[in-house]
């Protein structure tokens, strides 16, 4: 450093210096680029490590899932096994109902030809006998005839041949007829015999499909009133659960209150409950009836006291349907005020006669 000073004041050559401090400056930069080469690289492998592990954990959770969604489409693939068996039962059921139907059409046909047979028999019958006698006549009226005359021709002979002839023709054929008669008779026995045994056999199964509904009906009550408790306006009262208008909607309303809608939304949820447990094959279904009192009701959106029942009754089906109840299984029905439980215009009368009514009942 001196020597390049000293070389400076004197004023010698400065080239090789300033080449040597540029030389030594570049490779300054080169060494900085090379240790920010190497940091980046240090960096990007870091980041490469990173998402490396994250796509691990990707392609983990996507076999995961892979798993589940087979599982999930064995357990549809078993639903759909399961459904498509009860759709077989059901329809080998209604083929069974179907060919016991069409086997009691035909039956009842048959017992009709065979009446229309048997008449038809007593009729050729009638005009046998008829036949007969007359011939018979002829014949006495000829044998006394003939004994009055004391002499028999040859043609008489074979007229008495002929009609005698006749006769036992007839009479065999009027033991025939009596023979298809009886037969005829045997037959209409035994095809009034099945039909009554297929009409017993119907009848054990609709008061099985009665009495199961019923069970069900008792299991529905029962639930409700433990649920509801003891209250005097809402009663059960034989097949019907009874709830007092007051409770449901205010005078001369047919929109549910707060506690009316409470009060629904707990027989809604019960309702479900015995639902999942009816069979399929019982026909059922819950008609909801309004009610009102023998006031007579006039306003605008209500002409009559029928229009005010029947919005009732539909203000709660809808109201069940909205809680889930599946609108195949309900009915509205409106009786206006000619269904009274009490009748006469006192107050007590009219608190107790404003009321909806629900029953479950065989469709």
């Amino acid at each position: 450093m001196l020597s390049r000073a000293n070389r400076r004041r004197s004023g010698g050559d400065n080239t090789w210096p300033g080449f040597v401090d540029a030389l030594s400056s570049l490779l300054l930069v080169i060494i900085f680029l090379l240790s920010m080469f190497v940091l980046a690289q240090f960096f990007l492998g870091q980041a490469l490590s990173g998402k490396d592990k994250a796509l691990a954990s990707l392609q983990s959770q996507a076999l995961g899932l892979a798993n589940l969604l087979r599982l999930e489409q064995k357990e549809n693939e078993s639903l759909r096994s399961d459904i498509g068996d009860l759709a077989a039962s059901l329809i080998a059921t209604n083929d069974d109902k179907i060919k016991l139907t069409s086997r009691v059409t035909e039956l009842v046909s048959d017992l009709h030809e065979a009446d229309t047979k048997v008449m038809s028999l007593e009729k050729v019958a009638l005009q046998t006998e008829r036949s007969f006698k007359n011939l018979e006549i002829r014949y006495n009226q000829r044998g006394e005839n003939i004994q009055k005359e004391k002499a028999l021709t040859a043609e008489a002979q074979a007229e008495v041949g002929r009609l005698n002839n006749g006769i036992s023709a007839l009479r065999a054929q009027l033991s025939r007829l009596e023979v298809a008669l009886e037969v005829s008779e045997q037959k209409d026995i035994e095809q009034q015999v099945v039909i009554v045994n297929l009409g017993k056999r119907l009848n054990v199964a609709l008061a099985a499909k009665v009495e199961e509904l019923a069970q069900y009906r008792s299991v529905f009550f029962d639930r409700l009133r433990s649920l509801l408790g003891e209250r005097e306006d809402i009663r059960i009262e034989g097949d019907r659960f009874v709830f007092s208008a007051e409770v449901l909607f205010a005078s001369g309303s047919a929109t549910l209150q707060a506690d009316g809608m409470k009060q629904m939304a707990t027989f809604a949820r019960t309702l479900m409950i015995i639902v999942d447990t009816i069979p399929k094959d019982v026909k059922w279904i819950l008609r909801v009836d309004g009610h009102s009192d023998l006031v007579p009701i006039s306003t605008p959106q209500f002409p009559s006291n029928w229009e005010l029942s029947t919005a009732r009754a539909t203000s709660v089906v809808k109201f069940l349907i909205s809680e889930g109840v599946p609108p195949s299984k309900l009915a509205a029905t409106g009786f206006g005020e000619f269904q009274p439980l009490i009748n006469n215009m006192s107050p007590k009368a009219n608190l107790q006669n404003r009321r909806i009514e629900m029953r479950l009942t065989e469709r």
